[in-house]
């Protein structure tokens, strides 16, 4: 009878504590730590769609960011993934994906224009750093893309830098069909899968992209719903 009671009392407190530890902590804290990465494309790919997914919900976990993690990265770097995003400040990759330091190697740029910073940025990722895939981020509402979409329509470019920005996606705009209220979106969907296929039939990086080290990955942020298109 002793022994029914103290396990009955033990259930009692278990139940109590663990319904307590539920309301004072958020469900990001319960999150499953990461297996260890493989060094592949697809387990890469497979972080980063499930940081975008907590990150969606709200549920954010800031994976490495503790000492530990700053001691770490202070004698090196090894990011499973690089972004190459636009520089807009609505869409930080770490923040998107919901990692960490030393997780992703980002490059950013209105727009995802490639220049030779850019494409020496990305290259030096790939060639020293080993990573298995780069993923070209688009977003919604995107500034550059709407300027050049404003200049498919008036004929007009921009004077100076911001023209030159132009003027490297006006080609994308151009080529794709002018149709109903979404074309602005459309053009953003285009230039990402255009950056990419640039990426891949770049001379120094398509070596690594015929031989399975490296996967390249078009998608779009949406600014309103907080998901990423895999495009």
């Amino acid at each position: 009878m002793a022994i029914s009671r103290r396990h009955a009392l033990r259930a009692s407190l278990l139940g109590s504590a663990g319904a307590a530890l539920a309301t004072a902590a958020p469900a990001s804290a319960w999150a499953e730590p990461d297996a260890p990465f493989d060094g592949g494309a697809r387990q890469a790919l497979r972080l980063l769609k499930e940081g975008n997914r907590r990150w969606r919900r709200f549920a954010s976990r800031h994976p490495n960011e503790g000492r530990n993690r700053r001691i770490e990265v202070a004698q090196g770097q090894n990011p499973f993934a690089l972004v190459l995003g636009c520089a807009d400040s609505r869409v930080p990759p770490e923040l998107v994906f919901d990692r960490g330091l030393g997780d992703l190697f980002t490059v950013r740029s209105a727009g995802e224009v490639l220049d030779s910073s850019v494409l020496g940025s990305v290259t030096y990722a790939v060639e020293h750093l080993e990573v298995p895939l780069i993923v070209v981020l688009g977003h919604s509402s995107c500034g550059a893309v709407s300027a050049a979409v404003d200049a498919h329509r008036t004929g007009e470019l921009p004077h100076g830098h911001v023209g030159y920005l132009v003027e490297q996606i006006l080609e994308v705009v151009e080529a794709t069909p002018d149709e109903g209220d979404d074309f602005l979106d459309a053009c953003v969907r285009a230039n990402a899968v255009h950056v990419a296929d640039l990426l891949r039939t770049d001379d120094e990086l398509r070596p690594f992209v015929e031989s399975g080290r490296l996967d390249i990955v078009p998608a779009r942020y949406d600014l309103n719903g907080y998901g990423v298109d895999w495009l």
